[in-house]
């Protein structure tokens, strides 16, 4: 008779699983052991669960389909907290198995106990105990078709002792998913298109729920004249093949984003949870369209909320909305769009004399010479700044991140799920120093699986943005410095294939080696740390806290860093 673990594995094999993220423990004895047997799922060992976790979120994330990771009991499945959290942000379905405790021992505050169905439930859209191996497969089941249907986290907390006992029921249940297609009703629909059709200046702000509906959305914008801005999460969905893309908004976006949206007079929000109010236009009548009725109005206040599938909702406000022939908003912010890129494209060139590298330079050398089908992992900060500016995606290209988290060291243990998941496709991480020092030991990961990610250190000494914050908001920088060892000779100690760049004129090659080379590699680009990145807007309270910043930085002794800040942005400050 079959086991709950043997059951388990056998179930995940049913539905086209050959893979589970974790590390072993002896609460997890039952499972491993089952998938050891079995021979058909691959055990993709880690260093850390947390990259386990967040493995399995890049994972589902590039692939659309179910990833599973597995924590023994105690600090395995606290180490796995802050990985699901990223992953059902993100809303990408993920099954952990989080081992328990033997049953008999709970409650007694007996080794490594904790209560996991308590820890897991803010980061999850179902979690249960299976306290009776009669509960099973049925509450598998559920858990898969809750992580599926509501894009998120599933957790099963199980006993070591319960996925060792005998299942009664050793049928292998199969996951249909279900492809429904929601669409406003009629009246509402026609209520969008009346809106739209009175405007004068329409422009679209597109976010993650435009994947799959690009031409859709393209050509909504083609009828309405309308420039599209994206949100750092939409950009993989609609930047590509888009003649009316005109770049981000936000804190990291761009100046022409920033302008198509104050200039519009009717902003259509499609798929998109862009968090930042400051942003959005207060003049202008705004329609929402988003899958979750509950995101409507959410970010601000609405002049009419769609609940639909953006793909089908935007083709079926196509017939419905009239073409705009004067089409000089568009036509204002494809230019302003074009002087925008230029300005920072100017940004992106070798540092002059000994200054480091302007890390510009080496986001727009990666954008050249990354493979047409790249899949980018960016650090949160300022690697993702530069990720979101320089970076330019195809159809074919991936860009994933912790945008909505906002976890430090996620590139490396995304890279590594987006590798496992896509062994034939290029995966490059851009991390963060401080980042890829936080999970260092993830490189060892690379070398034992053989995953080919490139790992790019942006190492600019600090908690970069962090830095630039604290100066926006008027304080002197603090406790931010990092000594940072010799990335590469770090890497090549765990044997993977590096080169450390101190000069611009070194950078090309080295990118194009490191990019080349068949196996895990790494290249440690020493960065400006004094590099600004400049919001599209900047704020009187901004200006305000960079002046009390620079009074203070003085008073403290410490003027020698505003004489090389304006050093480092000489180019674009002046």
């Amino acid at each position: 008779m079959a086991n709950v673990a043997e059951n388990i594995v056998k179930t995940l094999h049913a539905n086209g699983i050959d893979r589970v993220y974790g590390i072993p423990g002896d609460s997890l004895n039952g499972f491993t052991d089952a998938l050891r047997k079995d021979g058909t799922i691959r055990w993709v060992h880690v260093r850390h669960e947390e990259s386990a976790a967040f493995a399995a979120a890049a994972d589902a994330a590039t692939t659309g389909e179910l990833a599973v990771v597995a924590g023994s009991c105690g600090p395995g499945n606290l180490h796995l907290i802050n990985g699901l959290y990223d992953a059902n942000r993100s809303r990408v379905p993920v099954l952990a198995i989080a081992a328990q405790i033997p049953t008999t021992e709970i409650g007694t505050g007996y080794f490594q106990e904790t209560h996991p169905q308590e820890l897991f439930r803010e980061c999850s859209v179902y979690v249960e105990y299976v306290a009776d191996p009669k509960q099973m497969p049925r509450l598998l089941e559920i858990a898969m078709r809750a992580a599926i249907e509501e894009r998120g986290v599933a957790v099963l907390v199980i006993p070591g002792d319960v996925a060792l006992a005998d299942i009664a029921d050793d049928r292998a249940v199969v996951i249909e998913r279900a492809q429904p297609v929601v669409l406003p009703n009629p009246a509402e629909l026609e209520k969008a298109a009346t809106l739209l059709n009175a405007a004068k200046n329409v422009t679209i702000l597109a976010g993650a729920g435009v994947e799959g509906a690009h031409d859709e959305v393209i050509a909504l914008a083609d009828k309405l004249g309308a420039p599209i801005v994206h949100a750092l999460r939409g950009k993989e969905f609609i930047e590509y093949d888009n003649p009316f893309d005109v770049g981000m908004t936000g804190l990291l976006g761009f100046a022409s984003g920033f302008r198509a949206m104050e200039a519009a007079d009717a902003l259509l929000v499609l798929g998109s949870d862009f968090p930042y109010e400051q942003f959005y236009p207060d003049h202008a009548k705004t329609i929402q369209v988003d899958i979750r009725g509950a995101q409507l109005g959410k970010r601000h206040p609405l002049d009419l909320g769609l609940v639909g599938d953006v793909r089908a909702t935007a083709d079926a406000l196509l017939p419905r909305v009239a073409r705009k022939d004067d089409r000089s908003h568009l036509d204002d912010a494809i230019a302003h769009y074009r002087k925008t890129r230029k300005k920072l494209d100017e940004l992106a060139v070798p540092a002059k004399g000994n200054r480091p590298i302007h890390p510009q330079y080496l986001a727009r050398l990666l954008d050249e010479h990354a493979a047409d089908d790249a899949i980018f992992t960016a650090d949160v900060g300022s690697p993702t700044v530069w990720a979101a500016r320089y970076l330019s995606m195809t159809e074919q290209r991936g860009l994933i991140g912790s945008f909505t988290h906002g976890s430090m060291a996620n590139a490396l243990m995304h890279g590594i799920g987006a590798q496992v998941a896509h062994p034939d496709r290029q995966v490059v991480a851009l991390a963060g120093d401080g980042g890829l020092a936080m999970m260092l030991g993830e490189l060892l990961t690379l070398t034992q699986n053989k995953l080919p990610v490139k790992t790019i250190v942006v190492n600019n000494s600090s908690l970069n943005f962090v830095e630039l914050e604290m100066k926006a908001a008027g304080f002197v920088t603090y406790g931010t410095g990092l000594e940072n060892p010799s990335f590469a000779a770090i890497a090549e100690a765990m044997g993977i294939f590096a080169r450390r760049v101190e000069r611009s004129e070194d950078l090309p090659d080295a990118v194009r080696e490191v990019l080349a080379h068949d196996g895990p590699a790494l290249l440690d680009v020493v960065t400006e740390r004094q590099e600004l990145s400049m919001p599209p807007a900047i704020e009187a309270a901004q200006v305000k806290g960079f002046a009390l910043y620079a009074i203070r930085t003085v008073m403290s002794g410490r003027g020698d860093e505003l004489l090389d800040l304006a050093k480092a942005n000489w180019r674009q400050l002046f």
